[in-house]
């Protein structure tokens, strides 16, 4: 009954922190640790009943099919001691591997909840770790984007530094070149600038 006591304990639904302190509990505490041991002794001498159920369980079969071979006529009083013997000897095998059978189970669920336990924090440790990093790669992320709009405008205007720098080329050329073209026109025309030289 504490066997069952203690698994239902185990695996009914309760909130993760009272199940995170109640397992790091059972598995920290010296006391516990202690009770477990002499528990584990305990389950030895279980294990040690089982089998000599289990053996009994086969000399009673035996006997009783012994007795269903002879001929001779079955006395009330030996076939309700043969009943209640078999009785005794299927109760107590069934006890005793029950016995084993959910200390094993216990030992079992207790080790994969208490895993259990363990990987949920750690998921709660890269979960709140990845969120501080997504924070600040977003951060890095909008920065980079600042960056990009930056160099896209120093780009444009760059390029239209070139343009003005290209058209003021362009201007003294042609400026160059009408002076030139009259000063010729002159020349042949015998014509001459009012300009004054500067």
């Amino acid at each position: 009954m504490a066997e069952l006591t203690l698994f239902s304990t185990m695996v009914c639904p309760m909130p993760f922190t009272l199940r995170k302190k109640l397992f790091h509990f059972l598995s920290e505490n010296p006391i516990v640790a202690k009770v477990q041991y002499g528990l584990k002794i305990t389950f030895i001498f279980v294990a040690v009943l089982f089998v000599d159920a289990v053996q009994r369980m086969v000399r009673i079969a035996q006997e009783g099919a012994a007795a269903k071979a002879k001929t001779d006529m079955a006395d009330v009083r030996t076939e309700t001691n043969y009943a209640a013997r078999r009785f005794y000897a299927q109760r107590n095998l069934y006890l005793t591997g029950a016995t084993l059978f959910l200390s094993l189970l216990l030992a079992r669920v207790f080790y994969i909840v208490l895993d259990f336990i363990h990987v949920q924090e750690n998921f709660t440790a890269l979960q709140t770790k990845v969120a501080r990093q997504s924070g600040a790669s977003g951060e890095a992320e909008e920065l980079r984007k600042r960056i990009n709009e930056l160099e896209a405008e120093l780009k444009v205007n760059q390029g239209k530094d070139r343009d003005f720098d290209t058209l003021k080329k362009q201007a003294s050329q042609q400026n160059a070149e009408y002076n030139r073209l009259a000063d010729e026109h002159n020349k042949s025309t015998g014509a001459v600038s009012n300009k004054k030289a500067d």
